[in-house]
């Protein structure tokens, strides 16, 4: 039987991610490398898109 967790346990790791992530934010805009970790960000939240493209090229050489 799976364990329930508390509300107040997920709102305080809800709010210790974001402010994790606000912090970072912050400081790599700050620093000049906050383009770089948008680009990070949009390669982790699409990364079964790329591997999907990186399969069907890979198939396309292979075929040919």
């Amino acid at each position: 039987m799976p364990q329930l967790v508390p509300p107040s346990l997920r709102w305080r790791k809800f709010l210790l991610k974001a402010a994790a992530v606000v912090t970072t934010e912050v400081v790599l805009n700050a620093v000049g490398l906050d383009t770089l970790a948008n680009y990070v960000e949009f390669l982790d939240n699409h990364s079964s898109t790329i591997s999907t493209i990186a399969e069907t090229v890979s198939n396309l050489i292979t075929f040919v």
